[in-house]
């Protein structure tokens, strides 16, 4: 069965170019009336301009779909509520939201200055926050919502000069983490995709045209449709770049216990072997399921000693 969006409304934010933009013309292909968000600054979130998501939406018109633009700066709560009223008031209602936009400014820790560091965390962590938190409540409301976070493997594995991007990047998959928990029962399922693709973001990283056009904008978009309808995952980090799809989980050891005696920095050292060994490790779907695995291991102890 095809993947339809048909009477529903996107947000895509970043929608002016590289993938934000293969998002939205995709979306708007399979029916969803789009909201084409992008600032249209340079890579490092400097200047402005409306011109590439009229663009996009230019394109979605001539196709025979419903689109709008808007130049609203994430990062800025404001002009977000602004957008969504704008998508609400044209439409009635939002379903879909796509966090894509993001800036880069890549040195390494030594040579970054804090507002090069924070200024990336306000466009991907904070952007995010402020349009999602813009829409959750009307989408609590009407008992339905897909929204998707991108993250990166920069932020999950770490990657030279993007101390900035990394952390901003591996705070939206807790921040996914724990909005799952919240809003499962108001039918509000959430994402988050970790793309690799041949964007303005990459090109001054990779030169070889034909490594960069193996890299398409739209494999990765054939991934973030699939967390987006509603048959989507809950709870999913996707990885998508160059054809290849996985998922990435966040595991934990099995562990060991230490008994009040041999809770010392010596025998946690003596012992960390056995602390990392990966045998019987586990995946966890929220923060008091590690807390009761240390209590019964706790308990277990006492009562063996009883």
């Amino acid at each position: 069965m095809s993947i339809s969006f048909e009477n529903q409304v996107a947000i895509v934010t970043g929608a002016g170019n590289g993938l934000g933009r293969s998002h939205a013309l995709e979306l708007a292909r399979r029916g969803a009336k789009v909201v084409v968000n992008d600032l249209g600054g340079a890579r490092d979130g400097t200047g402005g301009s409306s011109d590439a998501a009229r663009e996009v939406v230019a394109l979605i018109e001539n196709d025979g779909g419903e689109a709008i633009a808007n130049g609203a700066n994430v990062a800025k709560y404001d002009e977000v509520e602004a957008m969504v009223k704008q998508a609400v008031d044209k439409w009635g209602h939002v379903d879909v939201l796509v966090n894509n936009a993001g800036i880069l400014r890549d040195k390494t820790f030594a040579k970054m200055s804090l507002d090069d560091f924070s200024s990336v965390v306000d466009v991907h962590l904070m952007g995010s926050v402020n349009c999602t938190k813009a829409v959750w409540e009307q989408m609590r409301e009407q008992n339905y919502g897909r929204i998707v976070m991108t993250t990166s493997s920069s932020g999950m594995y770490g990657n030279f000069g993007q101390a900035n991007y990394g952390a901003a990047k591996m705070a939206l998959v807790g921040f996914m983490n724990t909005l799952v928990l919240e809003g499962k029962k108001y039918g509000i399922h959430v994402n988050t995709l970790s793309p690799t693709a041949g964007t303005r973001m990459l090109e001054d990283i990779i030169e070889d045209k034909q490594v960069m056009d193996i890299m398409s904008v739209e494999s990765v978009t054939a991934g973030l449709i699939t967390l987006c309808d509603k048959e989507a995952p809950n709870r999913t980090i996707l990885c998508a770049g160059a054809g290849g799809y996985a998922v990435t989980h966040i595991y934990e050891t099995e562990g060991i216990y230490l008994p009040p005696e041999a809770q010392t920095p010596e025998e946690v050292r003596r012992n960390f072997a056995a602390i990392d060994d990966p045998d019987g490790e586990k995946l966890f779907t929220a923060g008091f399921e590690q807390t009761n695995k240390f209590v019964e291991k706790a308990i277990a102890y006492l009562k063996s000693k009883a």
